[in-house]
């Protein structure tokens, strides 16, 4: 046991002690009487609490197990897998029905995902570096044999039978024998075996070429030279952490945060356009071919599979179903914050002309007068925000919005099985009935060996299990916050409450789904649609009501953030917002073109493209569209638009259902239930637009932007 293991049980222990502990005073008749009262609550206290222990006991998530335990684990997972899948594929054509092959498949997707989960999360959370190895392990053992079950054509063969006889039970049934039929064909099981083969020869090619395009950005090691004087404006504490040359001149890497520091504070524009100029050129034509030929290769690989292009392939499973729709939303888009976005840019150029006079305005200018506009126009000093949000009061405002909003009470478990100290574990339950609705563990302190962003992991998805039950899902919300000195509550960066309204829009999204098929559940959703529940929530983060809820000075938690600040922080939220917004639209309809048309000179595109969306403004000379735009490659290939689609629809649904009232629990219940209970066993926008009344639109996104100019 490590010393940081020692404390934490001994931390634990006395926990626990201290709760059973109890003082009392007054006369001896009083303590008579007193002391059945408490007796009697105390029994109530743990035995309910013992019931809770015992019913997370019973879930299928297992926690701390040991690196040999995973591992067997894993086999276990794995042999009952080949058990089922192999019972199905025996299964005559002639003979499938619901029970012989749906229900199988289905029993084990429920079954097995809380077990895969339970090998998986360690390797992200453990402090123990023996288990998170063989979390690794596991995870590779468990993936490489979903990958040989996903192509087992036996299988495909019985399901797709049973989906051609139409022999549904319910809709939702209907919905997910057609998500196992097309997950198996987008796989290319309905093609001849060679078309096969070189689908799969395909894809080995699209993902070494992705690694080795990574790769060129991650070890491209390239940096600038500076004297302080073309470095000034730059904080003092970062200069002071930049390695120095032989001769004394400090080095600013290619890397994302040196960038972004020189962009958004350096007042020597040369410097700015220098270091701009050389990340948006890194990789050179190395990287630009890479990127050609991945695009070649991805159309090849959508063709294969009867699509006529790779946008096609990524979109067909995404609420917007079709490129062309895509480009609708994109152009949309743009076109409605152009006004806005000119607006703001002549604010832009007019600061830049009192800075440094009549030089002309570039890219390598935006972040850097963005800054200065945000400092001359908003009185925020998110130093000062930070010391009215310690992280305690935070939560419990998060706790009591979530309840007011959906419903939910959040209930702590006192002395649940975890895997370090700082981990919380709260059963979840419905405010009105108190029926259980599933449980959330939350790991927010960061610490040596742990995962390092913040994100919800699904660790049980609900599901109708054949024996008749609901299987109630469990959510894990991992997050980095800081520990406070001593006894000094922790204090969370406004960037960090933010991320924890989001994350437990997850939370919530997980919790509150009903689905009866685990394929179909939790976060399993549409694409563009997971995102929406947990943008949303963020919105909270801005209302005067909520803030004053979640804040209060650090020495006296009584005082919140006054008025005027809350008003500022929400004005601070859209300021700017449509020329930033413009880029994002930039580089989405980069992405959606070439994934969209064969044969694009990305270098020409890139060229012609940046001044017609950002109002005139060229691209740097010599900018390699494959070193700025990484995303086109890391996951997310011709679907960079979905991030901007999400938060464009829950803003809509903010503004038309919750602005006026956002602690109205009847609109909040109808959101849990008309669109967060049904997973994805119903169409998304179908979903949304049954919620909303209408269609989703973007406007009620571009008037929250209209409303805020400097």
């Amino acid at each position: 046991m490590t010393e940081s293991e020692g404390k934490c049980k001994k931390k634990m222990e006395q926990q626990k002690k201290g709760r059973g502990m109890l003082v009392f005073t007054g006369t001896a008749a009083v303590v008579a009487v007193a002391a059945n009262i408490a007796f009697a609550a105390i029994k109530r206290h743990l035995d309910n609490n013992a019931k809770k222990q015992k019913d997370l006991a019973g879930s299928d998530v297992r926690v701390n197990l040991s690196p040999s335990e995973i591992l067997n684990l894993a086999d276990q997972i794995i042999a009952k897998s080949i058990k089922v899948h192999n019972s199905v594929a025996s299964i005559p054509l002639n003979k499938v029905t619901y029970a012989n092959v749906i229900s199988p498949l289905a029993e084990l997707q429920a079954e097995q995902f809380p077990l895969i989960h339970s090998c998986v999360f360690p390797k992200m959370v453990s402090p123990r570096e023996d288990v998170r190895e063989a979390s690794t392990e596991a995870e590779q053992r468990i993936d490489a044999h979903l990958h040989m079950c996903s192509k087992r054509e036996d299988v495909y063969l019985v399901v797709k039978a049973f989906a051609a006889r139409g022999d549904w039970m319910n809709a939702e049934t209907k919905r997910f024998v057609q998500i196992l039929v097309r997950d198996f064909e987008r796989n290319g099981l309905n093609l001849t075996a060679s078309k096969r083969e070189e689908l799969q020869r395909l894809r080995a090619l699209i993902d070494e070429l992705s690694l080795r395009y990574i790769e060129n950005l991650n070890d491209h090691s390239a940096f600038l030279l500076f004297n302080e004087a073309e470095l000034c404006g730059l904080p003092p504490e970062f200069l002071k952490g930049l390695d120095k040359s032989e001769n004394g001149q400090l080095k600013i890497s290619l890397k994302s945060h040196h960038v972004t520091a020189v962009l958004e504070f350096c007042k020597a524009g040369t410097t700015r356009r220098m270091v701009l100029g050389a990340y948006g050129n890194r990789c050179g034509e190395v990287n630009r071919s890479i990127l050609e030929s991945l695009v070649q290769q991805r159309h090849k690989y959508a063709r294969l599979l009867g699509y006529s292009c790779y946008a096609e392939y990524a979109v067909d499973v995404r609420m917007t179903k079709t490129p062309s729709k895509v480009f609708e939303f994109l152009k949309s888009m743009s076109t409605s914050l152009t006004e806005l976005a000119m607006k703001e840019l002549d604010i832009l150029k007019d600061l830049k002309r009192k800075e440094e006079g009549e030089l002309p305005f570039g890219t390598e200018d935006l972040l850097y007068y963005v800054k200065r506009a945000e400092e001359q126009n908003y009185d925020l000093d998110f130093g000062e925000i930070k010391q009215y949000l310690p992280i305690s009061l935070v939560l419990s405002g998060i706790f009591k919005i979530v309840q007011d909003l959906f419903g939910l009470r959040f209930e702590e478990i006192a002395g649940a099985d975890v895997w370090h100290c700082d981990v919380r574990v709260f059963s979840v339950l419905d405010l009105g009935s108190n029926e259980l609705l599933g449980y959330c563990y939350l790991d927010l302190f960061s610490r040596e060996g742990k995962y390092g962003h913040t994100c919800v992991v699904a660790l049980q998805n609900s599901a109708l299990r054949i024996s008749g039950s609901r299987q109630i899902p469990i959510a894990l919300l991992i997050s980095q916050c800081q520990k406070g000195a001593d006894s000094s509550p922790g204090l969370l960066r406004f960037s960090e409450v933010v991320g924890l309204f989001h994350e437990f829009g997850h939370v919530v999204q997980q919790i509150c789904n009903r689905a009866s098929f685990a394929r179909i559940s939790g976060l399993l959703v549409d694409p563009d649609f997971v995102e929406i529940p947990a943008k949303l929530l963020e919105n909270w983060c801005f209302e005067s009501f909520s803030l004053k809820l979640i804040s209060g000075f650090h020495q006296d938690i009584t005082k919140p953030i006054n008025d005027d600040l809350c008003k500022s922080i929400k004005r601070w939220r859209t300021s700017l917002s449509a020329i930033k917004l413009k880029q994002e639209i930039l580089y989405c309809l980069f992405d959606q073109i070439i994934h969209s048309a064969d044969n694009i000179d990305i270098q020409e595109l890139f060229k012609n493209l940046h001044p017609e969306v950002m109002l005139g403004l060229p691209a740097l000379e010599g900018t390699n569209p494959a070193s700025c735009i990484p995303q086109s490659v890391i996951g997310c290939e011709a679907a960079c638009y979905s991030s901007m689609w999400s938060e464009v629809f829950a803003a809509d649904i903010f503004a038309s259902k919750f602005c006026n009232d956002d602690s109205n629990q009847h609109v909040g219940m109808q959101f849990r239930n008309k669109v967060l209970a049904p997973g994805r066993s119903k169409d998304s926008i179908e979903v949304l637009s049954d919620f909303l009344g209408r269609e989703p639109s973007i406007q009620a996104y571009v008037e929250s932007k209209t409303n805020n100019i400097l």
